[in-house]
């Protein structure tokens, strides 16, 4: 007769293993299929941009996903998302991480994250014939001045703490608040010194005068909460990258 405690113990065993292999690793499971799926929004000039005609991306987050498909010796697999679906795609296993997102409480309760490579800075962007109307931020916090965000994005949340009295205009991505700027629409956007230097090179936008960069933010990849083994692999690659002087030579390359 076999003990009762014996059989306890066995049926503990095979529950803990069972529960291993319904939570095997995002790891494992890139190695097993030789896929990467990296959800990536294509909106965010220089981190990652989507040619429509082509469907193909280029950009930061692309140069860094590419290169840890190469290291992990499989392809890369870039999966259209939003800014609104961004964490849901990757707590929904849509694909294995994201592109880089800022680091923020709100996505830190259902997210992992990697190391930070990056930091941005935010600030506000008028077209260059409506600078002179405004000085500093109080100066935007006014219900006549339109501001144009995107929904669900980082930006979205800052607009409405730093403009409450202001008349705030959302807009759903793929549109963006800056477009909605440029084509007379609205007054303000914010976005990060990342994406402003850009816009200023190509739209000649430039940044209301006497408004110094608020929220400094690391921004990172994010990945599954729970899978430790999938967030120490990245972690531990972004180290490498970083002593081997990629992630700077990557920035440097996309003008960052």
């Amino acid at each position: 007769m076999v003990h009762w405690k014996s059989a306890a113990a066995a049926v503990v065993v095979s529950i803990c293993l069972a529960a291993a292999g319904h939570a095997q690793s995002a790891l494992n499971q890139i190695l097993d299929s030789g896929v990467l799926k990296f959800g990536t929004t294509g909106d965010w000039n220089p981190m990652s941009v989507r040619d429509p005609a082509t469907n193909s991306y280029q950009g930061f987050d692309i140069d860094v996903a590419m290169e840890l498909a190469k290291d992990l010796g499989v392809e890369v697999e870039f999966v259209p998302t939003d800014w609104k679906t961004l964490v849901n795609g990757v707590v929904a296993g849509k694909y294995h991480m994201t592109g880089s997102a800022s680091i923020s409480p709100p996505r830190m309760k259902v997210a992992g994250f990697s190391e930070s490579y990056i930091a941005v800075e935010i600030m506000p962007f008028t077209t260059s014939d409506k600078a002179d109307g405004f000085d500093g931020y109080d100066s935007i916090n006014h219900p006549d001045v339109n501001v144009a965000t995107t929904l669900g994005t980082t930006f979205e949340a800052l607009v409405r703490e730093w403009f409450p009295d202001a008349n705030i205009k959302v807009v759903e991505a793929p549109a963006r608040g800056f477009q909605e700027v440029l084509a007379g629409r609205a007054d303000v956007f914010i976005t990060s010194n990342i994406e402003g230097a850009t816009l200023k090179a190509k739209h000649g936008v430039v940044q209301i005068p006497n408004t110094e960069p608020r929220a400094p933010t690391p921004i990172a990849m994010l990945l599954p909460q729970d899978d430790q083994v999938w967030i120490n692999y990245v972690n531990n690659w972004v180290k490498v990258k970083q002593a081997k002087g990629f992630f700077e030579a990557t920035k440097a390359n996309w003008g960052l």
